[in-house]
């Protein structure tokens, strides 16, 4: 096949994204058996592709990736839409001396009955907290650097949305310090 034929097939079957009006092509196989391409109507030429959809199409008028049943989008979920933040600490907020660390997390809206709250302290799970507990306190904490985490999740959907980790800080004198007592 000659290149302006190439060029001729390439704009024929759609595949010109640029194309947005109607494109009717009629296709014929001449007496040396070369396949011929058309917008022009030729005796015993097949007409294969008549498209006015401004997207790409195919042959035969076939969209890409069409489908013949509308696609049902999904509504969104009451946790998809809500805001969660952890309110307490704040960040790089530090602590000192035996202080406890109080923790809290803010859902807004509400939290469901249904929905679980995870909490993670430097990557392994809070023991002891009821599974919709938004607020507790931490305490004998030890001198360093500690994440505080956490993660909603409704059962019901499987969906899942985490609060941003805080990083917070605790400083304690050493028992060595002459300030110590």
């Amino acid at each position: 096949m000659h290149l302006c034929r190439s060029w001729l097939l390439v704009w024929a079957l759609g595949l010109v994204p640029f194309a947005a009006q109607a494109v009717v092509v009629y296709k014929w196989t001449d007496a040396q058996g070369v396949v011929h391409f058309s917008d022009q109507p030729v005796p015993g030429a097949e007409k294969v592709l008549t498209s006015s959809a401004p997207e790409h199409a195919g042959i035969l008028g076939q969209t890409a990736g069409a489908s013949s049943t509308p696609t049902a989008q999904k509504p969104p979920t009451a946790l998809s839409g809500a805001t969660v933040t952890i309110s307490s600490p704040a960040p790089q907020q530090t602590f000192t001396g035996g202080e406890s660390v109080p923790v809290a997390l803010s859902i807004t809206p509400a939290i469901k009955p249904s929905w679980i709250v995870v909490w993670s302290l430097n990557g392994a799970q809070v023991p002891n907290q009821a599974p919709d507990a938004t607020s507790f306190t931490l305490t004998d904490l030890a001198r360093g650097v500690y994440t505080i985490e956490a993660l909603v999740t409704d059962p019901g959907t499987g969906e899942t949305k985490s609060a941003e980790a805080v990083i917070f800080n605790v400083i304690r004198p050493s028992v060595l310090s002459p300030q110590h007592k």
